[in-house]
C-alpha cells in the first residue's frame, strides 16, 4: 500500500515505517467485513492529515470517489463502505506511531481537526461515487430487464438463448406459467406505484423464484408459475387474478384496477401464449364494457373465436339481428332483453328482475324478436344462432356502432 504522505512539518519526525497503515486497513476491513483495497486512496490522506495537517487536493478526492464506485460495483452497500472509513479513521488515530505524536495540545487539536475534515470530505465523495454507480447499475439493469421482458412476451426465436437469459432471472421456462395483466380503470392510475407494490406482494406470496413483475404498455405484467395456484383454478388462470386484485385492495393502491390472467402453458412459447391470451381478454373486456375487476380469460374464449372471423360474424349479426332496427327507437332495447334472458339461463322471471321490468314485458319483447327475425329464443335449433348473434353484436358494439361495410 502506498501511503502518499506529503511534506514533513518542522520539528516532527516521519514515521519509521508505514506498515502500521496496512495494519489499520486490515483491522478495519475485518471488523466491517469490507474489502481492504477500498481504503487504498483514503488511508494515506488520513495519515497525511494527522501527521502534516494537509487537506486533500481535488484529484485525490476524485480517487476516493472512484473507490465509492468500486464499492457499489462489488456489491458493498453504502452504509458498510462508510462504516469501513469511520472504523479506519479512529483506528488510525489510536495507532499513530509514538514518534509522530506530540505533547503540544494545540498541535494535537489541529491534527484532530485535520483528520475530521479529511474524514468528512472523503465520506462525502465516497457516498457520492457509490450513488452514481448505483444509479448507473440500476439503469443498466432496468434496460436489460425491459429487453428481456419484451423478448420473453414476444417469444424470441432464439430458444436456447432465451432459456439461458430466463435462468438469470430465476425462471425455468420448462415449467408452465401464468401471465397476468393489471390495467388501471381510472385515467390517473399510477402504474409505477402498482408495479412496486405488487412486486413486493408477489415475492411475499410466491417467493423470489419463477416470478417476474414489470411494466409494459401502461400495464403491470405479472409472471407466476402455475404450481403456485390450486389445481382447479390453475387451468383457468382465475386464482392468480383474484389474488392480485386482493393485494391491490389490501395494500390500498389508489384507483380502480382490472386484472386479467391468461391460462398457464409450458415451454418457451407458453409465456407469450399466456400473455397474448391475457392481452386479448383485456381488450375484449374493455370493448364489451365489462364491469368486472377480475376477468377470466377462459370466459371470453367464445368472443375470441367469434372475433377471428369478423366477416362471418358481421354477416350473422346483420342477417339475424338486423330486422330489430325496424322497431321504433332502434334495436337496443330488444337486444338488451335478449342478453338478459340468456344471462339468466333462459328464465324470464330472472331476466325481468335484472331489467327492472315485468315478466309480461320480457315475454312480449321475446315474441317481438321472434316475429321480426324469425328466430325464437325458446326453440333449441334457433336459440344457438340467436345467442351467437347477440355475442357478436356485443363484440362489434352494435347497434351503438354501425356494422362494418362489406369488403
Amino acid at each position: 500500500m502506498s501511503p502518499g504522505v506529503g511534506r514533513r512539518r518542522p520539528g516532527r519526525a516521519a514515521p519509521p515505517s508505514e506498515d502500521w497503515l496496512a495494519s489499520v486497513g486490515a483491522s478495519a476491513a475485518a471488523a466491517t467485513r469490507a474489502p481492504a483495497d477500498l481504503l487504498d486512496e483514503y488511508l494515506p490522506l488520513l495519515a497525511d492529515a494527522a501527521i502534516h495537517g494537509r487537506r486533500p487536493e481535488t484529484w485525490e478526492l476524485d480517487a476516493v470517489r472512484e473507490q465509492g464506485r468500486r464499492a457499489a460495483a462489488q456489491g458493498v452497500g453504502a452504509r458498510r463502505a462508510v462504516d469501513l472509513y469511520l472504523s479506519a479513521a479512529w483506528r488510525l488515530w489510536r495507532q499513530l506511531p509514538v514518534v509522530v505524536r506530540s505533547s503540544d495540545a494545540e498541535e494535537v487539536r489541529a491534527a484532530a481537526e485535520a483528520v475530521l475534515r479529511v474524514l468528512d470530505d472523503a465520506v462525502g465523495v465516497l457516498v457520492d461515487g457509490h450513488q452514481v454507480e448505483r444509479r448507473e447499475m440500476i439503469r443498466r439493469e432496468e434496460a436489460v430487464r425491459a429487453e428481456f421482458v419484451d423478448d420473453l412476451l414476444r417469444g424470441d426465436a432464439d430458444v436456447s438463448r432465451m432459456v439461458e437469459r430466463a435462468e438469470l432471472f430465476g425462471i425455468d421456462l420448462g415449467k408452465p406459467h401464468h401471465v397476468a395483466l393489471v390495467a388501471p380503470r381510472d385515467p390517473d392510475g399510477d402504474v409505477a406505484r402498482a408495479a412496486t407494490v405488487l412486486e413486493r406482494a408477489v415475492v411475499d406470496r410466491f417467493g423470489d423464484r419463477e416470478v417476474l413483475v414489470a411494466m409494459k404498455d401502461g400495464r403491470v405484467v405479472v409472471l407466476v408459475p402455475s404450481a403456485a395456484t390450486p389445481a382447479g383454478a390453475a387451468a383457468r388462470g382465475a386464482h392468480i387474478g383474484e389474488l392480485l386484485q386482493q393485494d391491490l385492495r389490501r395494500l390500498r393502491v389508489a384507483g380502480r384496477w382490472r386484472v386479467v390472467a391468461g391460462r398457464a402453458f409450458p415451454g418457451v412459447w407458453g409465456v407469450p401464449r399466456s400473455y397474448e391470451e391475457a392481452r386479448e381478454a383485456l381488450s375484449l373486456a374493455d370493448r364489451l364494457d365489462s364491469d368486472d375487476d377480475v376477468v377470466h380469460a377462459r370466459d371470453l374464449l367464445v368472443y375470441r373465436v367469434l372475433g377471428r372471423d369478423q366477416a362471418a360474424i358481421v354477416d350473422l349479426v346483420r342477417d339475424v339481428l338486423g330486422p330489430l332496427e325496424q322497431v321504433r327507437g332502434g334495436a337496443q332495447v330488444l337486444l338488451e332483453t335478449l342478453q338478459a334472458y340468456f344471462d339468466a339461463g333462459d328464465v324470464a322471471t330472472e331476466a325481468a328482475r335484472r331489467l327492472h321490468v315485468s315478466v309480461r314485458t320480457v315475454t312480449y319483447r321475446l315474441a317481438r324478436v321472434a316475429q321480426l327475425t324469425g328466430y325464437s329464443a325458446s326453440r333449441a335449433d334457433q336459440r344457438f344462432a340467436l345467442q351467437t348473434a347477440v355475442l357478436g353484436a356485443r363484440l362489434l358494439e352494435w347497434p351503438t356502432r354501425p356494422l362494418p361495410a362489406d369488403p
